[in-house]
């Protein structure tokens, strides 16, 4: 290798090197920065850890004979606990006699539930078509009513409309026979038709 080309490789190896020098100064003096602000952080905490600690030692004295004495009130607990085990170990085919009948209990009365609830569906059915029955019942009668009411209608208004018809008639021919044989006029023709209407 020549010696130009080895001064340069020389020379840039040294470069290197003294590049990555100043990273790692970089990156340290940043580690520093890190390290000193956690440390502002962390002090405050520790200190108060100790303060609570220190207030904490007292109570961890006291804690200690109450312990003791809750010994026997945990072997009282325990004792009743068997007690109760006990009683529920005596009772326990008692509690399975009214579980069954209760359970027997429920599902007769779902059944009559049900019952009622068809009983009420039967009752509603007939109900609605007894009410449609009486529907058509009184439309009907009132369709007869109304019937009977033209009828009568008709039958009172037709002696009416003959007894009219005559009275015109022998008004005409009055005055026929008053005026004599002068035509009538127009009016009077519409008049006496009017009458026989």
């Amino acid at each position: 290798m020549p010696d130009d080309v080895f001064r340069i490789v020389i020379t840039v190896a040294v470069a290197l090197a003294c590049l990555a020098f100043l990273v790692q100064a970089g990156v340290a003096i940043g580690l520093y920065r890190v390290a000193s602000r956690m440390q502002k952080k962390v002090f405050p905490v520790v200190e108060r850890v100790e303060a609570v600690t220190k207030e904490a030692s007292p109570l961890i004295a006291k804690i200690g004979p109450v312990l003791d004495r809750a010994g026997p009130a945990i072997d009282n607990a325990s004792g009743v606990l068997a007690r109760a085990q006990k009683i529920l170990a005596e009772n326990q085919p008692k509690i399975a006699q009214i579980s069954t009948e209760a359970v027997g209990i429920v599902k007769s009365t779902r059944r009559q539930v049900e019952r009622i609830g068809e009983l009420l569906d039967d009752a509603g059915s007939r109900a609605k078509e007894r009410l449609q029955q009486i529907d058509r019942s009184v439309d009907s009668t009132v369709e007869n009513i109304e019937h009977a009411g033209d009828a009568m209608k008709r039958a009172a208004l037709r002696p009416v409309r003959e007894v009219n018809g005559l009275a015109a008639g022998i008004s005409a021919a009055i005055s026929t026979l008053v005026h004599g044989s002068r035509r009538s006029s127009v009016d009077s023709a519409t008049q006496d038709e009017e009458m026989f209407i």
